[in-house]
């Protein structure tokens, strides 16, 4: 049985960042851990004993981590906002590795975007996102058809999509650096706009 405690997710989990699981737990590969769901980023301030939900987080995580070693090989997630990739580099820090890959679905840059841009010695690849999900982004990034996981468990189709997803050539990606996307990045859209009340 994987524990999270031993791998780069044993931390975040600690510090109580890993919520709204779909899936966490071990995969069908020996020794990995895999999680869906939100890595918070920024708490609110807790009055008392009330439990608030974060001020934001990485949004629809799709993550793996391997037993004994110190950085998460691959982590895909929607950031409402791509100014909140500075707090992914930060609170991420030490699980995150130069030779990672690492996608960001952002929700204000340009629907045609596709940049690589670094943080230090991390490399995130940001693509948009506007109205779908990043399951749905990374199938179809990495050409993954529905009908090729389906008999699959929730941790086999997370391995089967990751696993694909590392081999992904992104060298036609813009190189370009976290200042110059701020400077190009739109407005955050209102997500409760269009709902009915």
């Amino acid at each position: 049985m994987t524990s999270i405690e031993n791998t780069a997710l044993g931390r975040l989990e600690a510090e109580g960042r890993l919520l709204n699981a779909v899936f966490k737990g071990g995969t069908t590969k020996p020794g990995r851990f895999g999680f869906r769901g939100d890595i918070a980023l920024k708490f609110q301030i807790q009055v008392a004993d009330e439990k608030r939900p974060p001020a934001y987080s990485i949004e629809q995580v799709l993550t793996i981590a391997q037993e004994g070693e110190s950085t998460i090989p691959i982590l895909a997630g929607y950031l409402h906002s791509f100014a909140y990739l500075a707090d992914v580099a930060d609170v991420l820090g030490a699980a995150l590795s130069p030779d990672g890959s690492y996608f960001m679905f952002c929700n204000n840059i340009d629907l045609l975007a596709k940049y690589r841009t670094k943080l230090g010695k991390i490399t995130f690849r940001v693509l948009p996102c506007d109205e779908s999900t990043v399951w749905k982004e990374m199938m179809d990034l990495v050409g993954v058809n529905k009908n090729d996981i389906k008999s699959q468990d929730a941790g086999g189709k997370l391995d089967y999509l990751l696993d694909a997803a590392k081999t992904l050539d992104v060298s036609s990606y813009d190189q370009i650096s976290y200042e110059e996307v701020l400077t190009r990045m739109g407005p955050v859209k209102n997500r409760n706009e269009n709902r009915p009340v």
